[in-house]
């Protein structure tokens, strides 16, 4: 991945005054951006933008409350090469940066598909891969990103649907860390026609308008999908059911959060060695059969492993289980991703080799 194009505002191009873009700006969402970054002490921040309504619209939200707290502000655009009318969206994106008066950085990237986790997965990954990269190249550790209150409600849908557990339909979260860097949601309670009018008011004085994505209404991908034939449903029989499912992953991370303080009350029960993780069975299995299920995801993921499915969760414990049963003299192996869940000696630790010496 390199950076394909960087811009800095142009001296001889004046940006639109901050007067101008309050008259269009939606106060519910300049309300929610100070509200989320209250307690951060962060100078500088980035607005990842495609050039799509909902990036657009949080980038002139963004530089108005940029502007009256002083921060630094920056736009990063992915172009992931999947479309040929992507192209132009470069250009376009950099455009509204010269409006705003905004630093704007383009990194242009490969999709790997051959992890066989599907296009979407796929361009996600990429995507975070080059934010890691902006933020490199600009210092930025805050990144905004544009999902609302329909795409959460959506986000609520999918995972229902594929069988999360609570933590899965806490869905998407205001603030989270990946590699370092910090990602913020401030629209996640803000309604995507709320943004529509927004964008249609400045389209109509600026003449600037927003790019559109087919993909995001394609049938071949499982949101496209759901926009596409649940959605409109859900839409004329159940007003307002993005609002009840938004309020159901608020509780759900709620829970979460509670669940994740048990687990880690629990794990540090189990005499965890600083150095290898390690923990001992015996204490494990004294817990109740929930709670072993709990720490031990818990334990999974505090060493960056993905969560198991439930059959790959319950062959864990039933190995657990009968291992202590049988004695401490056997040991145990269970493949899970790239590493072994594994016991000697009733101790339970993580194997990152293809073997166990």
């Amino acid at each position: 991945m390199v950076v394909t194009k960087s811009h800095v505002p142009n001296p001889g191009f004046p940006p639109l005054s901050t007067s101008f873009l309050e008259q269009v700006a939606n106060p519910l969402v300049l309300s929610a951006l100070q509200q989320l970054t209250q307690p951060l002490a962060a100078d500088a921040f980035a607005v990842a933008c495609s050039g799509g309504v909902d990036s657009a619209m949080l980038a002139l939200h963004a530089v108005v409350w940029a502007r009256k707290q002083g921060k630094t502000l920056h736009f990063f655009h992915v172009h992931h090469g999947l479309q040929q009318r992507a192209e132009g969206w470069v250009d376009h994106v950099h455009e509204l940066a010269l409006f705003l008066g905004v630093p704007c950085h383009t990194v242009r990237v490969q999709v790997d598909l051959t992890q066989g986790d599907g296009l979407e997965s796929a361009a996600r990954t990429a995507r975070y891969q080059a934010f890691t990269q902006l933020s490199q190249l600009t210092g930025v550790k805050h990144i905004f990103l544009g999902h609302h209150l329909d795409d959460q409600a959506e986000t609520v849908l999918l995972r229902l649907l594929r069988g999360a557990g609570v933590t899965g339909m806490g869905a998407m979260a205001p603030m989270m860390q990946r590699d370092g860097i910090h990602y913020l949601r401030p629209l996640l309670t803000i309604p995507r026609a709320k943004l529509i009018a927004v964008a249609e008011q400045f389209a109509a004085q600026s003449h600037w308008k927003p790019v559109w994505d087919p993909t995001n209404l394609q049938d071949d991908y499982t949101r496209g999908a759901l926009r596409d034939r649940i959605v409109p449903h859900l839409n004329e029989r159940w007003r307002g059911w993005q609002h009840v499912l938004s309020r159901h992953a608020q509780q759900s991370q709620e829970i979460a959060e509670l669940l994740d303080e048990i687990a880690e009350d629990d794990l540090a029960a189990l005499d965890v060695d600083a150095a290898s993780q390690s923990f001992d069975l015996a204490r494990w299995r004294q817990l109740k059969p929930t709670r072993q299920a709990l720490v031990l995801r818990h334990w999974l993921a505090k060493q960056g492993q993905k969560m198991p499915t439930q059959a790959r969760l319950n062959d864990m414990l039933r190995q657990l289980r009968e291992l202590h049963a049988l004695g401490f003299d056997r040991q145990m192996r269970i493949k899970h991703g790239d590493v072994y869940v594994c016991c000697r000696r009733g101790r339970v630790f993580l194997h990152f080799d293809t073997s166990v010496s």
